[in-house]
């Protein structure tokens, strides 16, 4: 990641109301001089998501101090009664009457009465999620005791009126409070339980309940049957939330319904009724399993554009699929000398492989005699920012900027380190974009925009806020969209600073207006804010006699989409914005990311040994959001005109520059300050 931006986590959790106060991303210098940690270095895609998160408000133009929570006294959050525990607001009207009994409301301690009732939407959006109703989450209790308590509940014995929103909120967050190792674990024990050890499941159940549990209550106790029924029926739900997660690990993955088939096929001499959910396991064996000879054939054919010098127009124009660690892309690591060698790695390989790979390539090449001692890899920004990364990180690929280019070199090199030339001069002259409609360029950036976010696993949002580096599975897809956002955003700037003619430059304006709008219109607000930041780049926004030249009627439009992107009031017009919209639509990702971190940030996770499950049941409405926004498929564009490739091939490969200061220089040579 660019070492001389602060990484997004920081950001995260030092503001609740906003991700960055105007002009952001400044610091990194230790982080630069040791290397940072792992997870530092992720989220560098967001990094450049500056305008729409800024901390000053419009009207006042003073920045508000917010919550951090690396402070020494942060401030007493309200607790659910009786346990110590926080929640959030579950309703739009702030009132926090919603799911959780006795459930206080969480409010950012700087947000005004209107702040906090926009604040308080930030969950029901939709008005209420999805995913089968509502119903009362379950009370604190241990992350194994929990899983107990979905079983009682798949089984309808308890919490019967939720058992579908229950059992989605335990599967779409369970990685948050309990491995995936270690829910296998749970549910194997409890199907293998024989009948005789009733009375121990008896138990064990009188304890989850905290003793409390009268004589009548007892007879909620599953027979062996319904044991056995309920942990098939969550094992399944379990392999359908993280097939494709699964598939990818292999043998590691399957071994779990391998071994739940072999239990329940021992056990049909005595339950004939679970014939057929043993042949479903056995399918899911079969699914899990290794692909056959032709889909590996397929995969391993199939080119993987993932970084901009490997983009060759044949692969760009292929529909995106959703990247997994075990793709092997090729990959350019440069040497201080600026030539380069070209390895072909799994994309979620750990640095030390990385290396291993470049030092063979190395040691057969004639323009290095010597070959290199102690080799690090380095992350070079077109700006000439460093970040060392360490041999353990993994998946460093999805991580780099827009411009971000890897560098292997001794230690002793790094300072000498420089961008490559071609990122850090520039050529004036017509874009291609004069060429292009502003419909058809806003067509694809809206079919690639939907191709990037329906390749994003749902479970990835809460990977990447509540892991990071930690979490077993990795943000891959996430990432690229936030790198995509961070794209657009910088191709805007760059297309017009490029413009050296005065006339010219206003159409671009006005073409870019009229993009972001056709955007808004097919509901891709991903594209849309970030054409909207873009000409809202300090360096496009100088430009006061390009702005002149703007039609009256293009500047009231863009004063409106200005108004949209206002964070102020918590982003309260994007919010009304998108609660107006249907499926299918292409949300903000980054502002989900800002939700789900103030969600974590502002409610304990654990209290001791408990699990606070009214936080979870409010991390999955979130994601039953985001499910809820991809529920109808896109209507996808499929002419093949060479002008309609031409301009596909363009927006899916965008030349950019992103370094700010470049930027600003190329702004003032356009219209010098005295001008």
């Amino acid at each position: 990641m660019p070492a001389g931006m602060k990484p997004l986590e920081k950001f995260l959790k030092k503001q609740t109301t906003a991700l960055t106060r105007a002009g952001g991303f400044v610091g990194g210098v230790a982080d630069k001089a040791s290397g940072g940690t792992g997870a530092s270095r992720r989220r560098a895609s967001l990094s450049r998501v500056v305008p729409f998160f800024r901390e000053t408000s419009p009207e006042s133009g003073q920045a508000r101090e917010v919550f951090s929570p690396d402070s020494e006294d942060p401030p007493s959050w309200p607790s659910a009664a009786g346990t110590g525990l926080v929640t959030v607001p579950c309703s739009a009207n702030g009132s926090g009457s919603g799911s959780g009994s006795g459930g206080g409301d969480v409010r950012s301690p700087s947000l005004s009465s209107d702040e906090q009732s926009s604040e308080a939407s930030l969950i029901t959006e939709t008005g209420g999620g999805g995913g089968g109703g509502g119903g009362t989450p379950l009370p604190p209790d241990t992350p194994d005791n929990l899983t107990l308590c979905v079983l009682d509940s798949v089984a309808g014995r308890r919490h019967a009126h939720c058992t579908e929103t229950l059992l989605d909120d335990f599967m779409l967050t369970h990685p948050i409070f309990l491995t995936a190792d270690r829910l296998q674990q749970v549910l194997l024990q409890q199907f293998s339980l024989e009948t005789e050890g009733e009375g121990g499941g008896r138990e064990a159940g009188g304890e989850r309940r905290g003793g409390g549990e009268t004589d009548g209550e007892s007879e909620g106790v599953m027979d062996a049957a319904e044991r056995k029924q309920a942990v098939l029926n969550v094992a399944f739900r379990y392999l359908d939330t993280y097939r494709e997660l699964l598939q990818e690990e292999g043998e590691r993955s399957n071994s779990f319904p391998k071994e739940l088939y072999l239990c329940a096929v021992q056990e049909l001499s005595q339950h004939p009724e679970l014939v057929e959910d043993v042949l479903k396991l056995q399918r899911w064996t079969e699914i899990l399993n290794c692909p056959s000879d032709e889909e590996k054939e397929s995969r391993r054919k199939q080119v993987r554009p993932l970084f901009r010098h490997f983009r060759r127009i044949d692969a760009c124009l292929q529909p995106r699929e959703a990247f997994r660690g075990s793709d092997e892309i090729f990959c350019r690591v440069y040497t201080p000398d600026h030539s380069y060698v070209t390895i072909r790695s799994r994309l979620s390989c750990r640095v030390g492989e990385i290396l291993a790979l470049v030092r063979e390539k190395l040691q057969y090449s004639e323009d290095q005699p010597v070959l290199p001692g102690n080799l690090i890899l380095v992350a070079v920004t077109s700006a000439g920012e460093k970040a060392v990364f360490r041999p353990s990180d993994e998946a460093v690929f999805t991580t780099l900027g827009v411009n971000t280019h890897l560098f292997a070199c001794e230690p002793s090199e790094l300072e000498t380190l420089l961008p490559l030339p071609e990122e850090i001069h520039w050529t004036p002259g017509d874009s291609k974009l004069h060429d292009m409609s502003a419909e058809e360029v806003a067509n694809q950036l809206v079919v690639f925009d939907w191709e990037l976010f329906s390749c994003v696993h749902e479970v990835e949002f809460v990977c990447y806020v509540f892991h990071g580096e930690q979490s077993r599975w990795r943000p891959l897809n996430l990432e690229l969209v936030l790198q995509r956002c961070s794209e657009v955003q910088h191709w805007v700037a760059t297309e017009i600073l490029q413009c050296q003619s005065l006339p010219k430059r206003v159409q671009l304006l006005r073409k870019f207006i009229k993009i972001a709008a056709l955007c808004k219109q097919q509901q891709d607000l991903l594209s849309f804010l970030a054409v909207v930041l873009g000409l809202d780049n300090p360096a496009v926004n100088r430009l006061r006699l390009t702005w002149e030249g703007l039609p009256g009627k293009f500047r009231k439009q863009f004063q409106q989409f200005e108004s949209i992107a206002d964070p102020s009031r918590n982003h309260k017009s994007y919010r009304d914005l998108i609660t107006s919209l249907r499926p299918p639509l292409i949300p903000f990702t980054p502002l989900l990311l800002k939700d789900l971190t103030f969600l974590h940030e502002s409610c304990k996770t654990f209290h001791g040994e408990l699990v606070n499950f009214e936080k979870m049941h409010k991390v999955a409405d979130m994601v039953r959001i985001i499910r809820r926004y991809r529920s109808s498929q896109l209507a996808m564009d499929t002419e093949t005109s060479p002008s309609h490739l031409q301009t596909k091939a363009y927006v899916r490969q965008l030349q950019v520059i992103d370094n700010q200061n470049l930027l600003f220089d190329m702004s003032c040579k356009l219209e010098p300050k005295d001008t």
